[in-house]
């Protein structure tokens, strides 16, 4: 929508985020159009290189905030094609060399193209039809770039059920107390979701190290995308929890 709003037009394409991007190629090749992926296979990487470099934004700012400068013990990030995960890694690399925070990669269940990937020792496609509500994030391959860093940069990887990204955003529509509430897509809670997944088990937390020591670090990456959706799934619309009011 915010896009849109610059005057852009937006075309959707039916299936999966791979469809998207090799629609969107086919259709600049046809045009000689600019194509500005965040993702490569190899063969064009400037441009997707440049769109990890403005990633590296977000974690910069973020360690800005940091308490004392204190690097987070665990990053829990959502893992579409790989490009944020994998510009978040290496700028937290880059300023806490000794103390690297565990990197745990979160991604739907139907498309867990990281899962299989880390899991073979080399980037592998996921077959099906990928559906998940965590649209952005039905992903069946990985890019080429995000690979390069986070075949080793990457700690654990795991897959949620849409449900658990439901449940996610409801607690962020729900906050009453402490914090404001937080209008969150259904990509955007993945971090926070593999969180309290993770959280939950207690084979997962000592394999990862969580215990009540644990500064864990997610990122909110996408607002209401689709506010039909987001007002089905939270039960109130994105601009009422917003405002902070509740339903009674």
């Amino acid at each position: 929508h915010a896009i849109a709003d610059y005057g852009a037009e937006v075309i959707r394409t039916p299936g999966t985020f791979d469809d998207a991007v090799r629609k969107a190629a086919e259709t600049a090749r046809a045009q000689g159009w600019h194509v500005i992926p965040d993702t490569s296979d190899g063969t064009a990487i400037e441009a997707p290189r440049n769109v990890m470099q403005g990633y590296t934004l977000m974690a910069a700012e973020a360690i800005e905030q940091l308490p004392a400068n204190r690097a987070p013990t665990h990053l829990f990030l959502q893992a579409g094609v790989g490009g944020m995960a994998a510009a978040a890694c290496a700028q937290f690399w880059q300023t806490f060399s000794e103390h690297t925070p565990a990197i745990v990669l979160v991604e739907p269940q139907t498309a867990g193209c990281w899962f299989d990937s880390l899991s073979a020792g080399h980037p592998t496609a996921v077959a099906g039809s990928l559906k998940s509500i965590m649209a952005g994030l039905a992903c069946g391959e990985v890019s080429y770039l995000a690979w390069q860093i986070l075949r080793t940069g990457a700690t654990a990887m795991m897959t949620i059920s849409d449900t658990v990204a439901e449940k996610s955003m409801r607690l962020l529509a729900d906050q009453r107390r402490v914090d404001p509430p937080v209008v969150a897509g259904e990509s955007g809670v993945a971090g926070l979701a593999g969180l309290i997944e993770a959280a939950s088990d207690q084979q997962c937390r000592i394999m990862l190290g969580l215990d009540e020591q644990s500064r864990v670090l997610v990122f909110g990456t996408e607002g209401a995308t689709d506010p039909e959706s987001y007002h089905k799934i939270v039960g109130r619309p994105p601009h009422e929890v917003a405002s902070g009011r509740h339903k009674l």
